[in-house]
This record gives structure tokens, sequence and C-alpha cells, in this order.
């Protein structure tokens, strides 16, 4: 009886919050861990989407805890503990919306319909809701006005080639900070989807779709071109061409989007 009461006691732990502030992202991190795959030193990764549909029961309980987090829960935690586990719920419930299907995926866009995306299905019970991706991404991550961080879309991911790599550990607000800025770095040094090439800066077109955020001022950039040369190093750009793209001689080009499913071959 006595085991009986202790494994029901660290079933409910499992669901809660260890304290204020704080959420227990270690399970994500095993699942990150055992079933993404890393390449060219972090720049991308591809996914075992079989890994994880046999670690399915792990992933759902991961779920279930994010699921019984009260939004007066989630209000008394500080900015940065909100925000990763925000992005640490879009990333879960992509790779939970993708096992719906696979593995007769080819894309996440093969999930949605001529009415609706993909995005703006609502599957996903958090904070006392059922929302859409899009939800947690566009209404509690950029329109909250608690974070004003851009960084953020090289953190969220897509479930595609053309998005920033799913990072294989979960984010954690103590190294928020770092984390984001990690994944910024690696995105842009990635030749793939983000170069230089003549009189033409050809970037992703995350830089397209969510402009206005490069825009507001972070770290002093007030518009996209200055947002560009605060990642000078791993855009590869030397001190001539900042030049030539601070005097709009360097033109910024918006490169097409890989859909295709960021799924091991």
């Amino acid at each position: 009886m006595m085991r009986l009461w202790l494994g029901l006691l660290l079933s409910l732990c499992a669901l809660v919050p260890a304290q204020a502030g704080t959420f227990d992202h270690a399970p994500w991190s095993e699942l990150l861990r055992a079933h993404v795959v890393v390449l060219r030193d972090g720049q991308a990764t591809q996914v075992d989407y079989a890994g994880m549909a046999a670690d399915r029961t792990e992933l759902n309980r991961y779920l279930k805890a994010l699921s019984s987090v009260t939004r007066a829960q989630f209000d008394r935690w500080p900015a940065l503990d909100q925000l990763a586990f925000l992005i640490n719920a879009y990333n879960a419930w992509t790779i939970d919306l993708i096992l719906q299907a696979y593995p007769e995926v080819d894309s996440i866009k093969d999930l949605g319909w001529i009415l609706q995306s993909p995005w703006k299905k609502r599957f996903v019970p958090l904070l006392g809701e059922t929302r859409s991706l899009d939800e947690i991404e566009h209404e509690l991550i950029r329109s909250s006005g608690r974070y004003a961080e851009p960084r953020i879309h090289f953190a969220v991911n897509c479930a595609s080639i053309g998005c920033p790599a799913l990072r294989p550990e979960a984010f954690v607000g103590a190294r928020l900070d770092a984390q984001l800025e990690t994944a910024t770095r690696l995105f842009l040094s990635d030749r793939t989807r983000n170069r230089l090439r003549g009189d033409k800066l050809e970037v992703s077109s995350i830089f397209r779709w969510y402009r206005e955020d490069f825009e507001r001022g972070w770290r002093n950039a007030d518009d996209l071109a200055a947002f560009l040369a605060l990642y000078a190093e791993p855009l590869g750009l030397d001190p001539d061409a900042l030049r030539r793209l601070a005097d709009g001689r360097i033109k910024i080009r918006f490169l097409d989007y890989d859909w295709r499913l960021n799924g091991m071959p």
C-alpha cells in the first residue's frame, strides 16, 4: 500500500511545477536529446519522428504537465520563465501535431486545409484555454507586450527545413538569453539560408514575415539592416560590407522558404 501511495504522489508531482517561478522541462530535454540530430555544428537539425512516436507516452506526459499550469501560476513567474515555457510549449505541440499524421506527412502544411492553416487549428490545452499554435506565437509571445524579444523567431520551430534548428535541449529561464543568442547566431551563420552575394544580402523569409519585430529598437536596432548589422560576424559581413549595408548600397533580399518536413531521411 505504501508503494502505491508513493507512486501516486510521484505521478502528481510530475504534473506540477516544482515551485513558484519554475517548471521542470527536463522531460522535454530528454526527448530532444534522444530524437534530434544536430547537423553542421548546430546550424540545422533533423527530428527522428519515428523515435518521437515510440516515446509518445513520455511526450504526452510532458504535454499534460504543460497543460496543468494555470494562468494564475504562469503570471506569477518571472518573464524569462514564462517565455521559455511558451517556446517549449510551441515546439512540443508542433511535434505532437506532426505525429498525428506521421509518417504520412511531407510538410506541416499538409496538415491544414484550404480554409484553415495547421497553425490555426485549436488543439493545444494551455493556460486554461484550447489554443492554436498561432495563438501561442502571435498572441501569448509576440503581442502580449511582456517580452519584446525578436530572437524567439530562431527558437520556435515549425517542423520545416527552412526553420531555424530545433534546439536539442529545452529552453529554461535561467539560461534563456544565452540560448536565444546561440540560436540566432547559428541560424545566421547558415549560408543555405543567410548569405551575402555581391550587393545583395540574401536572408530567410522569417525577416520578411516578422520584419516589425526586428525593427522595434531591440539593442537600438530600428530597422532590419541595423538588426542584421548586430550579427555581422555570423553573417560574414566585413567592415566594408557593414558600411554599404548601412548606406543602403547592399539590398536585402528574402529567400524562398523550404517547407519540407525536417525529419530524418
